[in-house]
């Protein structure tokens, strides 16, 4: 008797690999990978919303990040900025709420307005929660949550709740599955902590021809998964 199939996932986390060599295989410039990419998430955003399911988390940008061609990274941050004074709206009209996380310091004044404003404006917003992980490294967070907790209550009362209370994610679920597009086969610092006992995907598909069919190929791959997080089989 095949075995009843798993609920829908309560929070879906994706790491958007390939918009560049996406833009190299038709001899377009990266920053056209990146724009198109920019559809796919809204093709992800919507079927979120359609499955039911209340949180995305997305990898916009990484920490190691900051080592690509400065064009690149200048485009990225203005992209950033672009795309929430734009899409802010949208995504307010549909009842998603925007949130950021990661280490925001080093972005620009601009970039840390918009972000507080795109931020506060959707805060009441409850269909589905938008994580945008910015400048955001798995390491770091791991870290900085560390010396948040010891330098507030000291290092005695350090347990896995206290950290993951004091990570840049706090108070969002830890992922149930994590997609990576792009064909390659690892995390690359990615909610390290959080996804301990996430199910993991690894797709070769270039994160700008991400399509529903592809995204829901992959939610009825996770649904027929046992998870058992670390016990023995039902």
């Amino acid at each position: 008797m095949a075995r009843p199939l798993s609920p829908m996932p309560h929070h879906v986390a994706i790491i958007m690999d390939g918009n560049g060599r996406w833009a190299n295989a038709r001899f377009l410039p990266r920053a056209m990978g990146h724009r198109q990419g920019a559809q796919s998430l809204k093709t992800a955003i919507q079927a979120c919303r359609e499955w039911g399911i209340p949180y995305l988390s997305v990898y916009v940008f990484s920490t190691e990040n900051w080592t690509r061609p400065n064009e690149e990274v200048s485009f990225l941050m203005s992209f950033l900025g672009e795309m929430l004074a734009s899409q802010t709206p949208e995504l307010i009209k549909n009842d998603v709420r925007i949130r950021v996380c990661g280490n925001l310091e080093p972005l620009s004044p601009h970039l840390k307005t918009q972000i507080q404003e795109s931020e506060g404006a959707s805060a009441h917003c409850n269909s589905l929660q938008l994580n945008l992980l910015i400048n955001y490294g798995g390491r770091d967070d791991i870290i900085q949550a560390v010396k948040r907790h010891v330098t507030s209550h000291g290092i005695d009362s350090l347990t896995p709740a206290t950290i993951s209370q004091s990570l840049y994610t706090a108070g969002i679920p830890d992922p149930d599955m994590v997609i990576r597009t792009g064909g390659d086969i690892r995390i690359s610092n990615f909610l390290l902590w959080q996804s301990a006992y996430s199910e993991l995907f690894f797709l070769d598909t270039l994160w700008p021809d991400f399509n529903k069919e592809v995204f829901h190929s992959v939610v009825e791959a996770y649904r027929s998964r046992e998870r058992r997080f670390g016990g023995v089989h039902a």
